[in-house]
């Protein structure tokens, strides 16, 4: 038996508790993942946003593939599925948070990290990681206790709500889209020099590691003079005309994006720093992008502070997002924490590694 993590949102967490609970999904990019579970392993289930652990599932069959919706008449992106039994499953107030020292301090993926911050939230990035013998049956065990005169820890019923997405029907399929609550922009704090010069540090890094992978740069001309104050290229890595052929909405579009990465003529990365308080202007361009060339076949990453990461995820659910001709924006377009950033250029092999590489340290929008 081997233990694996299966993260639910509070979305998919409402909604699995409303079910049957006899089938679990992924997305068809975990494919290879679930390949390696096998009947008789569990699922350990940690619910983000409340940072608790929520559940244990055992395996009953092996993976198969289905596109049927199984919760509601809605479309169900979780179609690499396998059966499980639960074990337990916990209401929300009576799971575990990880951040309780019962957990913290003896789970080898938190023991001695700081409980602030998100220096520890690698492994929780992504479902099917493999938990070792002692986590899982650590995790376990404290789960199952809940049952039995379990503690109860209280949630804020109010923010809770702001977690949960909502669905409208567009082109015959039912998106989830968020609608943050009523803000006026116009009185958002103005970025600092502050947080202009740590915004230009993050576009220099990820030019930095996307030379280091072999790519060609591209900087909007209006950046270039901060970020080469913070990177030094080699000759002829950081473009000065976009080798595109577009019509010249799209390419005005394109050459504000903060940072590409491009292979030959063909961009193969777009990257939007998001540093200050309204984390906007980006979204709105990957989305002009995409509503220009719905076709255009391009990996999309959000880029912001690790405080910032609800409010991307807020951000890029509203509706003027979620309803574009090629799909919701949260469908082609990953967060990027700045820590996750940091930790990948400090990768020994980066020149040896694919782009793909990203996958393992972007964060799908839930």
């Amino acid at each position: 038996m081997v233990y694996y993590l299966d993260i639910f949102s509070p979305a998919t967490y409402e909604a699995f508790s409303k079910s049957s609970k006899d089938v679990t999904g992924f997305r068809e990019s975990h494919a290879n993942y679930v390949d390696k579970v096998h009947r008789g392993d569990r699922l350990i289930c940690y619910l983000t946003k409340l940072s608790r652990w929520i559940g244990v599932l055992e395996v009953q069959s092996g993976v198969f593939h289905d596109e049927t919706p199984r919760f509601l008449d809605i479309e169900d992106p979780f179609v690499i599925r396998l059966k499980v039994k639960p074990i337990v499953w916990l209401e929300k107030e009576m799971g575990v948070p990880i951040r309780e020292d019962i957990v913290w301090n003896q789970l080898s993926l938190t023991k001695g990290y700081p409980k602030v911050g998100s220096s520890w939230t690698g492994p929780f990035r992504s479902s099917l990681n493999k938990l070792s013998d002692e986590d899982g049956n650590l995790l376990e065990s404290l789960i199952l206790s809940q049952t039995k005169n379990g503690i109860n820890y209280p949630v804020d019923e109010d923010e809770y709500r702001k977690y949960l997405t909502q669905r409208v029907r567009s082109n015959g399929k039912d998106i989830e889209v968020s609608i943050p609550e009523n803000q006026d922009h116009t009185r958002e704090e103005t970025s600092g020099e502050t947080e202009v010069r740590e915004s230009i540090k993050v576009q220099a890094l990820l030019s930095e590691i996307g030379e280091k992978m072999g790519f060609k740069i591209w900087i909007p001309k209006s950046d270039r003079g901060r970020v080469l104050q913070e990177w030094k290229p080699e000759p002829d890595v950081l473009l000065d005309i976009l080798p595109l052929n577009y019509n010249q909405a799209t390419i005005k579009t394109i050459e504000q994006i903060d940072v590409l990465w491009l292979k030959r003529s063909s961009i193969v990365r777009a990257f939007e720093v998001e540093h200050t308080t309204s984390i906007y202007s980006g979204i709105l361009r990957m989305a002009d992008l995409l509503a220009l060339q719905p076709n255009m076949d391009i990996k999309l990453h959000l880029v912001a502070p690790d405080q910032r990461r609800q409010k991307v995820f807020e951000e890029i659910r509203r509706p003027v997002f979620s309803l574009l001709e090629r799909g919701p924006l949260s469908e082609y377009c990953t967060f990027i924490s700045y820590g996750n950033l940091r930790q990948l250029a400090e990768e020994k092999h980066l020149s040896h590694l694919s782009d793909r590489v990203l996958e393992d340290y972007g964060e799908v929008v839930e």
